[in-house]
């Protein structure tokens, strides 16, 4: 492998040692999709738990944790246990992004996994408010604010671990291998709650516990293959030239604001789009036009199987073309189908409804993808997982976190000042200029962000400083 020059390794005894630790960590076809498995599967995991929690919050856990007279209170205090979960993912992004970048890749993927894992098994076992109490949602909202330490670095290190693993011409195809891990676990989330929900009303047996339980078997393989994983080879030059940086925090901080600042605009039309589809839209369903059910685990079931089309082939687009124009373009999808989306759901038909899900989340699942590459790209080796942790998860706070919380509050306000059931339905014209905001975020903020496919990952600059 090529390295570029640096001071740190001027001493002709240090480059040695540079060379042998990269002849050592060389990568190997088989080491590459060990690591594509390791980063999958961590995914999968992730929005497994995500999944089930958004599909849990929309259809079961009002009643379960949070009872109360009127069924859209009940849903806004459920989506503001969600949204907690989010609000303390920039903390994990920001503790567990400093220690990737301090002790490397492979030791925070481990930790993220186990944490998520736990938080999500327990989340399993916990009492119900009929026998707890008010102890049941404060031990819910306990379990999701660990759910979230865990998420706030697993993803972002599932990105940066694949992006250094690839090699650079190929690299856009291979950084989003990982997020055909996020519609497994979408796909598993929902295929167990459409068996679920057609056996019988799900909250009100055990049978809703095991989606949860069932995370402890996908911990255990993401584990085991976790532990035959070589650090990433970027990680290793570091060590090898001694370059690692003691405060990667600081130094993030110091000189990469204007790179986290295009991270959190992009990802506001991704991740925004992503939770308002996938958690809020489905509860409109259920309380605004009757679609109950397995209406809504069918539509996200059928979803993810066309990303798993969508995802390697926007890769493969994204070495092609570039970055920025993949990405500027499925956020104009977004945003062009933001109404068409909204109105066709109003209707009320099921067929129609599941249909235009799953043509609208192809604008998320192209943006997903893209950020693969493009994420890790944007900054230099030294920060590299804090700025994507950080970067991800501050976003995941303002766009997507808050975004099913403010849709039921959009919901409850329409239901009480346009007119009952048919208020309910009309809420369709603020949620989908929603959905438009967000999109035109990420669409405009595309124009600031450097172009950055092929870029040399050894480099200690961000992309924008390198230009």
């Amino acid at each position: 492998m090529k390295h570029q020059p640096t001071i740190a390794a001027a001493d002709s005894g240090l480059a040695r040692t540079a060379n042998a630790n990269a002849s050592r960590d060389e990568v190997t076809t088989s080491d590459l999709y060990r690591a594509a498995w390791a980063a999958s599967l961590g995914s999968a995991l992730e929005y497994y738990d995500f999944a089930l929690y958004n599909l849990a919050s929309a259809l079961i856990f009002g009643p379960l944790f949070f009872p109360s007279s009127d069924p859209a209170i009940a849903l806004i205090a459920s989506f503001g246990a969600y949204f907690l979960g989010f609000a303390i993912r920039p903390v994990g992004g920001i503790i567990f992004g400093a220690l990737g970048d301090r002790y490397g890749r492979k030791f925070v993927l481990m930790a993220t996994i186990l944490l998520m894992g736990i938080a999500s098994t327990l989340i399993g076992l916990l009492p119900t408010y009929a026998s707890a109490g008010i102890w049941a949602p404060v031990l819910l909202v306990g379990c999701r604010l660990l759910q979230g330490l865990g998420a706030g670095a697993e993803q972002a290190g599932a990105a940066v671990l694949m992006a250094e693993y690839a090699p650079a011409k190929r690299r856009g195809y291979f950084a989003a291998l990982p997020f055909m891990g996020v519609l497994l676990g979408t796909v598993m989330a929902a295929a167990i709650y459409f068996a679920l929900v057609r056996v019988e009303d799900v909250s009100q047996s055990w049978l809703w516990r095991v989606p949860f339980l069932l995370s402890v078997f996908i911990i255990a393989v993401a584990i085991w293959i976790r532990l035959k994983l070589k650090e990433s080879p970027s990680f290793s030059k570091l060590e090898a030239r001694h370059q690692i940086n003691d405060s990667p925090l600081k130094h993030l901080i110091k000189h990469s604001k204007p790179t986290l600042l295009k991270v959190i605009g992009m990802r506001m039309a991704e991740n925004g789009g992503s939770s308002i589809y996938q958690s809020l839209a489905i509860s409109y369903m259920a309380t605004a036009t009757g679609l109950k059910g397995p209406i809504g685990p069918v539509a996200l079931l059928l979803a993810a199987v066309s990303g798993a089309v969508i995802i390697p082939l926007t890769g493969k687009l994204s070495d092609r073309f570039g970055r920025v124009p993949v990405y500027r373009a499925f956020a104009l999808y977004q945003l062009l189908l933001a109404f068409p989306t909204w109105w066709v759901l109003s209707q009320g038909n099921a067929t129609a409804s599941i249909a235009m899900l799953c043509v609208a989340l192809a604008g998320v699942w192209g943006m997903f993808a893209t950020q693969g590459a493009l994420l890790p790209e944007l900054f230099g080796a030294q920060h590299r997982y804090a700025g994507v942790a950080v970067g991800r998860e501050v976003s995941a706070v303002i766009a997507g976190g808050v975004a099913p919380l403010i849709g039921a509050s959009i919901i409850a306000w329409a239901t009480a000042h346009w007119g009952g059931a048919e208020g309910r339905i009309l809420a369709w014209i603020p949620l989908a200029s929603y959905v438009a905001i967000l999109s035109l975020i990420g669409v405009v903020t595309t124009y600031y962000t450097p172009e950055t496919r092929g870029r040399d990952l050894d480099d200690l600059r961000d992309a924008s400083d390198a230009c």
